[in-house]
């Protein structure tokens, strides 16, 4: 095993993983490195949450392997636990408890005490909620009071199940600031999430699950780069839609919203050939005397990569 300081924080290797004759992980395969934050992507039903369980050390794998900190975090549990933060998707909190009481009680058994009840409800906006009842506060406020425990022992490894649910957009973006620091300061973050933003803000790499197998990994930049440009623009009224061009040897998809036709071509990556295949298209719509209403060109996004990889069975 490689006890260097570059060895895998996390590692999975042919991970399966059956529920009688259901098999919802497909032997997939993927290391988080550390101080990185790698975000797990997928529809529902992918495999992501029964991935984060088995690597929390909640299940053992139906075949294959994953380590933790170099351990097994099922059958080696007392040596990874006291080094891990785990946010899940539902919170177990005492709701009859005050936010304060909930932090003193995770306090008293926590290993380490790195933070005062103070401070760590200061690092979440909670501190005007210190003495309300849990059952009192809002979902998003839930789940900061969620990420304030799975961050009050300053853990090595901390996993983050859909951490933002339910958050405003402001409180959503502290918690990607705080998110980032715990990262700055050394800490190995494995995110699940279904905000594509919020994997393109935060992620080092990131692996996108369907049906149980890891379809694409990389960077961010490497998996949106695979999908090449976009051009895109409403089609003139009078204009049936299989009068559009080829450009590129590619053919216009198009799609009705609101009574209004959009046309869209999936072009390459290469910049001078989606400038010619914009050349072309500019070139027949003057020559046909037609206007393109909101005629954008864009690089493909996440999002992009996302739909097709969920679409593609």
């Amino acid at each position: 095993m490689d006890t260097s300081e570059n060895a895998p924080v996390i590692e999975v290797r042919g991970l399966h993983q059956k529920y009688g004759d259901f098999e919802a992980v497909k032997g997939i395969s993927f290391e988080v490195r550390p101080g990185e934050l790698f975000a797990l992507l997928g529809t529902n039903g992918a495999g992501k949450t029964t991935t984060i369980e088995i690597l929390e050390g909640f299940r053992a794998p139906s075949g294959g392997s994953v380590r933790v900190l170099g351990h097994d975090p099922f059958t080696e549990r007392a040596k990874v636990r006291p080094h891990t933060g785990l946010m899940l998707q539902e919170g177990g909190f005492f709701t009859d408890l005050t936010v304060a009481e909930t932090v003193r009680f995770w306090r008293d058994v926590s290993p380490r005490k790195p933070y005062s009840v103070a401070e760590t409800l200061g690092r979440v906006e909670l501190e005007d909620k210190a003495e309300v009842q849990v059952r009192q506060l809002s979902g998003g406020q839930k789940r900061r009071l969620d990420l304030a425990l799975a961050t009050l022992a300053q853990p090595k490894v901390l996993f983050l199940d859909e951490p933002t649910t339910g958050m405003d957009p402001e409180a959503r973006r502290n918690t990607w600031t705080l998110i980032q620091d715990l990262v700055s300061a050394g800490t190995t973050v494995l995110l699940t999430t279904h905000y594509l933003e919020e994997a393109e803000r935060l992620a080092d790499r990131l692996a996108i699950m369907h049906e149980g197998r890891v379809e694409l990994a990389g960077t961010s930049a490497e998996v949106v780069a695979q999908q090449g440009n976009r051009i895109r623009f409403r089609v003139p009224d009078a204009l049936p839609a299989d009068r559009l061009p080829l450009l590129d040897g590619v053919r216009a998809t198009t799609e009705l919203r609101k009574g209004q036709v959009t046309a869209e071509y999936k072009l390459g990556a290469d910049p001078e050939s989606t400038q010619q295949s914009l050349a072309q298209l500019i070139g027949w719509a003057t020559h046909n005397r037609l206007v393109l209403d909101r005629l954008e060109v864009r690089s493909a996004s996440l999002e992009d990569v996302f739909l097709e990889v969920a679409h593609a069975a």
